[in-house]
């Protein structure tokens, strides 16, 4: 059972970061991020 949820937070957290990473990537073109969509950007 631990190795279950130690799965599914490490599996949250890589989200969390990849999402974090790809907001800064659209910022950096100049764009704004929403609904994991980056508009605006070049």
């Amino acid at each position: 059972m631990r190795t279950l949820i130690l799965i599914a937070i490490a599996f949250a957290a890589g989200m969390v970061y990849e999402h974090s990473r790809e907001a800064e990537r659209c910022v950096d073109r100049a764009g704004v991020l929403a609904d994991l969509l980056c508009k605006g950007g070049k």
